[in-house]
Formats: structure tokens, C-alpha cells, sequence
């Protein structure tokens, strides 16, 4: 599943391509993907300027313009209107991966192509998802804090409010252990599976401990090993372990800097003791023993 690394990566690549672009054609899919299509999203995203590219937890955001200023959508018995600036939410889900058709391209359609669209350079954005467990909607942004994909979400690990105080206050409420507690994205956003197994064996911190046992001084280690493992997958171009792809067809190479994940029965790099694997949440957990208490 495309972790924060992974989506930053893809936001990242088609920002030169989509960023201040007219959006002049969308396709949208008839079996849709986690839940259907909105009614009418083709019609509110024609048209539109994308100002900007931003992410929110694993979300990509497009922010949109476009005139008149409002846009409105019959649904039921109510309208719903869009202001000139809207925003339109893209999910990576389990396997989706993003790609770019240059103008003029004879890109071929793929089986599980459920989205695309057509910039005014002629570029194309193809949204493909082999299990469907993505998503594509679109919002006000005024209504963007309030919407329930985004209302209960964390601190981003690269904001100001994600620090010692703010986390320490986080695991006090904890009943649970360590790398579930991360994991929680009402805590902090984005750290998935791989990261946070690879943060805890940087901090040195067992996955089994009491998420409300880590001291102070812990929690600032463990702040500072989430942020560095994830600049450098960022850098990278993230992990490519199964569908992850960067916009250009590229893979991301973190997984050749894995420390723990996925090396069950291998020797650790620091201690030699051999890393171990457990479930933990229905989720593997990669550590070693010795090294993280």
C-alpha cells in the first residue's frame, strides 16, 4: 500500500506537469472504485485551473479554479455548489499508481484504467487501480478540515505540531503498544507499515513497548527517526515492493536502504542478532530484539 513517502513522490511528479494547467477532459470509469463516481464530477473538473498540488495523509489534493464562481450539481432533492475554489482528492488506495501520457502519445489504455485526464498541453493523468480500493471526489475547499476522509487526522510528520509534547500526549491515551499506536493515522499521518518498522529500529525502540511507556527523551528520538526515514524514502522515490510507481514509470530504490522490513532471519546490520518477525494488528512487524527494547 503507497505510504507517505510513495504519495509525496507521485504528488511531486505531477506538479511541473498538471500545476497551473487547464483541465479540458475527464473520463471517469463506469464501475468506479471504492465507492462510485460523484454524479456530475466529470462536468465540475472540465474547465477547471489546477493552482496547486498539495498532500494530506496519503491524499493527493488538486486546488481548483475555475468560472463562473459557483458550479452547481442537482443531487436528489438538493443542490450541491462548488465555489470557484474546489478541491478534487485522489487516493492511491492498496495498488494504484499514477502515470503520465505525453502529448501526443499513443499510450495504450490498461485493463484497470478507471480515471483519467486531459490537461490543455495534451497531457494525460491515468488513474489505474488493479483492486479498486482507491478513491476520487471532489469538495469545497472551505469544507476540506470538516470532510470525513480528513476531520480526524493527525499531525503531518513534517509540521510544526508534530512534536514531543503533541505525540507524548497522543501514547498517554493509549492502551495499546508501540508501532499499532504509530500506525494510528489520529496520531500521525502517513506512516505506514514499512516506515514505521524502519523508524523504530532507527529510534531503537521495541514495537512491543507500551505506547504510553516511552519517556520524553524517547519520544524526541523517535520524532527524529519518523522524520529522517522519511525524507530519505521521499528522496528515494519511496519502496517499490509490489504495484508502486513513480508518475514517469520509474520505481522508487528505498527498499535497498531497509534496515528491518521484509529481512526476516537475516542478521541485523548493527548487532548480528537475527531479525525477527511478528504480527502485530494483522500487520507484519520487523525488529531486533537486541537493538530496540
Amino acid at each position: 500500500m503507497p505510504e507517505l513517502p510513495e504519495v509525496e513522490t507521485v504528488m511531486r511528479g505531477l506538479t511541473p506537469v498538471m500545476q497551473g494547467r487547464v483541465i479540458r477532459e475527464v473520463w471517469c470509469g463506469a464501475k468506479g472504485l471504492r465507492r462510485p463516481f460523484a454524479e456530475g464530477l466529470a462536468l465540475r473538473l472540465a474547465g477547471a485551473r489546477v493552482m496547486k498540488l498539495s498532500r494530506r495523509a496519503k491524499y493527493i489534493l488538486l486546488h481548483l479554479r475555475r468560472d463562473p464562481v459557483h458550479l452547481c450539481e442537482m443531487q436528489g432533492d438538493g443542490a450541491i455548489c462548488y465555489a470557484a475554489d474546489h478541491i478534487l482528492a485522489l487516493h492511491l488506495g492498496m495498488s494504484g499508481r499514477i502515470r503520465i501520457a505525453p502529448p501526443g502519445a499513443k499510450e495504450p489504455s490498461e485493463t484497470h484504467d478507471h480515471f483519467f485526464m486531459t490537461l490543455e498541453t495534451g497531457h494525460r493523468i491515468i488513474l489505474n487501480d488493479a483492486r479498486r480500493f482507491g478513491m476520487v471526489f471532489d469538495l469545497s475547499a472551505a469544507a476540506l478540515a470538516d470532510h470525513p476522509s480528513f476531520a480526524r487526522l493527525g499531525a503531518e510528520p513534517f509540521s510544526a505540531a508534530f512534536n514531543g509534547s503533541y505525540l507524548q500526549q497522543k501514547f498517554s491515551g493509549k492502551t495499546g503498544v508501540l508501532k499499532p499506536a504509530l500506525m494510528d493515522q489520529r496520531v500521525v499521518v502517513g506512516v505506514g507499515n514499512i516506515y514505521a518498522c524502519e523508524a523504530l529500529f532507527r529510534a531503537g525502540l521495541s514495537p512491543l513497548r507500551p505506547a504510553r511507556s516511552v519517556s520524553e527523551p524517547e519520544i524526541d528520538t523517535l520524532i527524529s527517526a519518523i522524520t529522517e526515514t522519511l525524507t530519505e524514502a521521499i528522496q528515494a522515490g519511496g519502496s517499490t515492493l509490489k504495484d508502486h510507481r513513480l508518475p514517469d514509470g520509474n520505481f522508487g530504490y528505498f527498499q535497498q536502504k531497509l534496515a528491518v522490513y521484509g529481512r526476516a532471519g537475516a542478521t541485523c546490520l548493527r548487532c548480528a542478532a537475527p531479525i525477527l518477525r511478528i504480527e502485530q494488528a494483522g500487520r507484519s512487524t520487523f525488529y531486533c530484539a537486541q537493538c530496540q527494547k
